[in-house]
């Protein structure tokens, strides 16, 4: 909806956005969309940061968890909304769950309203919802609830008496989910038996509700208090009582994914989210994604050079998608395409890099079976090479396995750096706090040496406590002279072999020590 009265304002606007219950997946694509396109981001503590780690919005963090000192006060908040759309800004206005569900979101749009500041609504999965259903609960079921009522257990105190009628929900039947009870379950339960509710009635507590670090306990009405305070389960947390939590036996899904209570740190460039990170986020695994890298162009003057003698060579080889996606760039500026390398025989480190040349309509001539280096060499070898010319597309730094081993084999090969790994900055905290946190269900995944090699000078002292993955041998060389234990090492080195390998030790150990 958009208020009356915006003629008032500036140009801005704000989007009053539901992020979802926490897996960042949840959230609508309109909100996505948004968040992608605003100038500002105003976000709660519980919206997943991961909803916007990629973009270049300001960022205004107002805290709004229940207890936090930390938060702003609603008032704050509705001023901050104000002031920046008066300043002409497309605002998004990011709250936890829906933002009419226990979100205050209705109080910002009157005060919105009230200024003349054009909004509009884009509702959420709620809590209440989504976390029961991703602990296995619906809250509804055919013969067992054919109601469910929505309740906080958070009410102002500032109305005086409480204004639930806890008796009357007790009567009601169906099922009841209970927002932000925490704190005031010694109360509630105790009022629910006492208006008649069954003490067996089935209850359960679920904790980060749709994250990857999730928590299930399932109790029955009398004994939820107790096994909440026994467990440490702290807030956000959402109760579900009545007989649809007996389901959870049944069609839990979640707990039951491999990689689930697993979290696992992927040192990708800085790129959008990687298929490593989503292969592991579908298997079960929280996944922390840190730019520890970026990938910085290189001056195109030594590659447009090769680029203008390319009928000089017989042969060019690309050991990266980045390398390939450079050149690209590169036959582009001299409005080149394809068409220049019909001459040239070409090799590719692995199905990835290959693939990379088939989008631009280039067929592969030699993908070797090992994807690194060696691999190359040893497919190349069965080729007569002596006496060839050989372009090497590859990044700054990179081993000079390749280059020497086809020397050693007759041919002359010219190495063209087009690119380097450097550290990312932000990334670095992010490696930092989760080697800090680290647990021993973690685990740091690689799938190049560079990002071994950022990662150890990020982590520091910490890079011991958190057991690595790695993509091939190379990877896991690199690894072990940093210091890291490698306890993974894909077969093949490819991005669903370290998932596969990834998922392996996963299962392996939790059978070790349980869930």
């Amino acid at each position: 909806m958009t208020a009356e009265g915006a003629s008032d304002a500036a140009a801005g606007i704000v989007y009053l956005v539901g992020a979802g219950p926490g897996d960042p997946g949840l959230i609508t694509a309109r909100g996505r969309d948004l968040i992608a396109s605003c100038d500002a981001i105003v976000h709660d503590a519980l919206a997943n940061p991961a909803l916007y780690a990629d973009t270049s919005a300001a960022l205004h963090d107002v805290g709004k968890r229940g207890g936090s000192t930390d938060s702003a006060r609603q008032g704050e908040i509705n001023a901050l909304l104000v002031r920046l759309a008066r300043e002409g800004q497309r605002v998004v206005r990011l709250k936890g769950g829906d933002p009419f569900v226990f979100g205050r979101g209705s109080e910002e749009a009157q005060a919105l309203a009230a200024a003349g500041i054009p909004f509009e609504v884009v509702p959420g999965v709620t809590a209440g919802i989504a976390a029961p259903a991703y602990a296995g609960i619906p809250v509804t079921h055919r013969g067992v609830a054919t109601s469910v009522t929505f309740v906080t257990g958070h009410e102002d105190p500032g109305k005086g008496a409480p204004t639930v009628d806890w008796s009357a929900l007790a009567r009601a039947g169906g099922t009841l989910v209970l927002y932000m009870g925490v704190r005031s379950l010694g109360r509630i339960a105790p009022t629910l038996l006492e208006a008649g509710m069954a003490p067996d009635t089935p209850a359960a507590a679920v904790q980060w509700g749709t994250r990857a670090d999730q928590r299930t306990l399932v109790a029955t009405l009398s004994t939820l208090e107790q096994r909440v305070e026994e467990s440490g389960l702290e807030a956000p947390v959402i109760f579900v009582i009545g007989g649809v939590v007996a389901l959870r036996d049944e069609i839990a899904w979640l707990e039951r994914r491999p990689l689930f209570g697993w979290r696992v740190l992927v040192t990708r460039a800085q790129t959008p989210r990687s298929s490593l990170a989503h292969a592991l986020a579908e298997a079960g695994a929280e996944v922390v994604e840190a730019p520890a890298t970026r990938i910085e162009p290189l001056d195109r003057g030594c590659v447009q050079g090769a680029i203008a003698h390319l009928d000089a060579y017989d042969w060019i080889i690309f050991t990266s998608q980045n390398g390939v996606e450079l050149f690209w760039g590169a036959l582009r500026d001299l409005g080149l395409d394809a068409r220049s390398l019909a001459g040239l025989r070409v090799a590719a480190v692995g199905p990835a890099t290959a693939a990379s040349l088939l989008e631009r309509g280039i067929a592969v001539d030699v993908t070797p079976e090992r994807f690194v280096a060696e691999g190359v060499l040893e497919a190349l070898a069965r080729d007569d090479v002596a006496g060839t010319r050989v372009l090497y597309v590859a990044a700054d730094g990179a081993r000079d396995v390749l280059p020497n081993g086809l020397t050693e084999m007759g041919a002359r090969v010219d190495v063209v750096p087009i690119y380097r790994s450097v550290p990312d900055g932000p990334g670095t905290e992010t490696i930092r706090v989760f080697t800090r946190e680290a647990t021993e269900r973690a685990l740091a995944a690689f799938t190049s040496a560079s990002a071994v090699r950022a990662f150890a000078d990020a982590a520091g002292d910490g890079k011991g406590r958190v057991a690595a993955a790695s993509i091939g041998p190379a990877t896991t060389a690199a690894a072990r002279e940093a210091g890291l234990t490698v306890c993974v090492e894909a077969k093949r080195s490819t991005i669903p072999s370290l998932v596969e390998a990834i998922v392996a030790y996963g299962v392996s150990r939790t059978n070790e020590s349980g869930r």
